[in-house]
């Protein structure tokens, strides 16, 4: 430890160091507990469901996706939205496919024509995928200005506007529907 200016060290380092006055100067009590909180991993995990600390960086190089441990509840809601609405769109499109209907995505029309179960799962994988790294990112600011909660917010909007439209198709096409 270097002392600072008007100190002076010993060499002895069990040794506190004084100032010019051979006054002691002791340093603040120590706060922490003397338990180490890693090494109850579970509790800690368990706990911090319900304490959380981290809700955005606290300086402004820390602004990453790892700094944070909680998420604000409506992207958790709209995330529960999107994948329940990527389902229902999976189910109708199946449906108007098996009525005449084409797939107009030429990525998903090439999965479509294999299994209807592997379909809906691999939907519903690309889906989730998108979701979490949207959640993640959320408090970041995609091109600058655009924080990406809104674009979460846009595809669940997108995902209402395309259900609802399937919804009007399937009345149109298949009335034995409703």
């Amino acid at each position: 430890m270097r002392p600072s200016a008007g100190q002076w060290a010993s060499s002895d380092p069990r040794e506190p160091a004084r100032d010019y006055n051979h006054r002691v100067q002791t340093k603040p009590p120590e706060r922490r507990s003397r338990q180490e909180r890693r090494s109850r991993t579970l509790f800690s995990l368990a706990s911090s469901s319900f304490k959380r600390r981290r809700h955005g960086p606290r300086r402004v190089f820390d602004a990453s996706i790892a700094v944070t441990d909680w998420y604000a509840p409506q992207w958790l809601a709209a995330g529960l939205a999107i994948l329940i609405l990527s389902v229902i769109d999976a189910l109708i499109t199946l449906a108007l496919l098996g009525h005449g209907a084409h797939e107009a995505n030429p990525f998903m029309d090439t999965i479509v024509h294999g299994d209807g179960r592997s379909f809906v799962a691999f939907k519903f994988g690309l889906t989730a995928v998108g979701v979490v790294v949207l959640i993640l990112l959320a408090r970041v600011r995609a091109f600058g200005r655009l924080p990406v909660s809104t674009l979460l917010y846009a595809v669940l909007l997108g995902y209402l506007c395309v259900v609802g439209y399937e919804f009007t198709l399937l009345r149109q096409f298949v009335p034995e529907f409703f």
